[in-house]
């Protein structure tokens, strides 16, 4: 009897043995698993992180005016400054200056607080030869101190070259004869659907839509920012971002078939002419399009 109490303990102590070895195996692998993804993990974070930060150097691929740049397919808005947008004095200028600067150079991009605008344009200041070219903007005139509350980084530097470019008179913003400068109109050759003498309508800026509720007309400008609401409705904002922006170009999701792919891409940042009779929403002149026919660019 007692030989059998024996060799059932043993039997139970050797069961005991191996499901504790099983179950520590199944532990330790468990834990070499959660390790493999935690890192996996953690490099996709490392490398979204480095992704959003768009720090150090890049390559300036295109100016689209004279405070906002493409890099490396991205948009990136020059944090502390605002310059003219198209249609006003030194919109040219500004614009011109910025791609004598930088354009196709290697410079190097540095962050303050925030890290994009609400149009998800990557913010940041530029720095070339170890110059601050937001900075030098405002020192030659070009451009005006504008900052969020949060970035601060520069802001004295950049308020204090604004008030001596304006005490100055220098560059064009504060220079009187260049601020005088009429608005510049594209040639009609330049053009070949949305011509005054074809579609019978008089053209006017887009800042100006405002004082002709109600008529059709032309309307010109650059498209400075476009966004799809959560109803798939596009907006195309003219001349300054939402919500100050001067004119609308309104099409519904009803209509968005009839135009270019993401027509939120296709047309941000280009110059354009919209047709049709003006609407107010909101105390922004609005023109609702209904066909690609409506729009040139």
């Amino acid at each position: 009897m007692k030989q059998e109490n024996k060799i059932i303990i043993t039997i139970i102590l050797a069961a005991l043995i191996i499901a504790s070895s099983i179950f520590f195996s199944i532990r330790l692998t468990g834990n070499i698993v959660d390790t493999e993804y935690n890192s996996e993990l953690s490099s996709t974070n490392n490398d979204n992180n480095e992704e959003n930060d768009l720090i150090g150097m890049h390559i300036v691929t295109k100016i689209i005016d004279g405070d906002t740049i493409i890099v490396e397919g991205k948009n990136v808005r020059l944090l502390g400054i605002d310059t003219d947008e198209s249609g006003y004095p030194c919109y040219t200028t500004a614009k011109e200056r910025l791609e004598e600067l930088v354009l196709n150079k290697e410079v190097i991009l540095e962050k303050d607080q925030t890290n994009k605008d609400q149009y998800q344009r990557y913010l940041r200041y530029i720095f070339l030869d170890n110059n601050n070219i937001n900075l030098k903007l405002v020192e030659e005139g070009l451009a005006i101190a504008r900052f969020y509350p949060e970035d601060i980084k520069y802001k004295e530097k950049i308020i204090e070259a604004e008030t001596q470019a304006r005490e100055n008179k220098k560059g064009c913003k504060w220079d009187k004869e260049e601020q005088t400068k009429p608005k510049e109109i594209n040639n009609d050759d330049d053009w070949s659907k949305l011509i005054p003498e074809d579609v019978e309508l008089d053209i006017i800026g887009a800042c100006n839509a405002g004082n002709y509720i109600g008529k059709e007309k032309i309307i010109e400008g650059r498209i400075v920012d476009a966004y799809r609401s959560k109803t798939n409705t596009i907006f195309l904002n003219f001349e300054k971002p939402y919500p100050n922006s001067c004119f609308t170009a309104v099409i519904f999701s009803s209509d968005i078939y009839k135009f270019p792919e993401n027509p939120e891409n296709y047309y941000y940042g280009k110059t354009a002419r919209i047709s049709g009779k003006i609407k107010e929403y909101e105390g922004i002149p609005e023109i609702i399009l209904k066909s690609v026919e409506q729009i040139e660019i």
